[in-house]
């Protein structure tokens, strides 16, 4: 794993990658449809710059975060039941302007950095799901402007690239299992898998035990995309071998939040 230090600098590096995509952004751009239900590029936006922001107030007050994340969880199913955009992407709409939005998250990845570098890299830090350590909390950040990213990307016709910041998303894809099995209520057999992962320089990428039976194998950037719901196990490269992979491939998935599942089509 490696320290917070280099993981800040690929997060920066993945944020800047995605400002630079949204920096050129036309009005018309802003408002075409993500594959994510609802959201189009500004409300994907919106959503990253809300929980970035979130995720500082973590680091720096925890108090005031737990306040806020109850109060996130009361707001967000209100919004729901009264078929209202929840809080994180509400904020994107209430700004209007997405260079207001564009500069407000680019402060908060900056101020992220700044607190993530100062913080105790011992420390827990509370969030939506399990508190997590620094790293995996700073490697969660990397994962989520990602995935996100990807949203963004399909939705402006843009390729996704492969990359060597792909083994975060992998690694904390793999580390998301028994969070993965119990948001979806499914009991885990607790086998043993190993993750293969082809790199996108040819190298190998693995994780978990060398003798497991049950394997998860695939190209890092297809590994990536299904870990984050970004597409379908069935339209990637990605292979389940044995019963409890099988399972779990199924379910996967790196983010917190109640249980989901890829759509077939996606």
């Amino acid at each position: 794993m490696p320290d917070v230090a280099e993981l800040c600098s690929d997060l920066a590096a993945e944020q800047s990658d995605l400002l630079g995509v949204l920096s050129k952004a036309s009005s018309a751009d802003w408002g075409k449809p993500t594959p994510a239900a609802g959201w189009d590029v500004r409300d994907s936006l919106s959503h990253l710059c809300f929980f970035e922001e979130a995720a500082v107030t973590s680091l720096v007050d925890p108090d005031l975060f737990d306040v806020q994340r109850r109060q996130l969880m009361t707001d967000a199913v209100s919004a729901v039941a009264a078929g209202a955009p929840t809080p994180d992407v509400a904020l994107g709409r209430t700004l209007g302007d997405p260079a207001a939005l564009l500069d407000r998250w680019r402060t908060a990845t900056a101020a992220y950095t700044t607190a993530a570098t100062k913080a105790d890299s011992a420390r827990r830090v509370a969030w939506y799901g399990p508190a997590m350590s620094l790293a995996s909390f700073t490697t969660a950040r990397l994962m989520e402007a990602w995935a996100h990213g990807v949203d963004v990307k399909d939705a402006l016709g843009l390729r996704t690239p492969t990359g060597p910041r792909l083994r975060h998303v992998c690694h904390i894809g793999y580390g998301a299992r028994s969070y993965a099995f119990a948001s979806h209520g499914v009991t885990d057999p607790g086998d043993p898998v190993r993750l293969v992962v082809v790199a996108p320089d040819g190298a190998t990428w693995s994780w978990g035990p060398g003798d497991a039976e049950d394997v998860i194998s695939g190209p890092a950037l297809d590994v990536a995309l299904v870990f984050t719901q970004r597409r379908h196990p069935r339209r990637t490269a990605v292979v389940a071998t044995g019963p409890t992979a099988t399972v779990w491939l199924s379910i996967a998935q790196a983010f917190a939040g109640p249980g989901t599942v890829t759509a077939p089509d996606r």
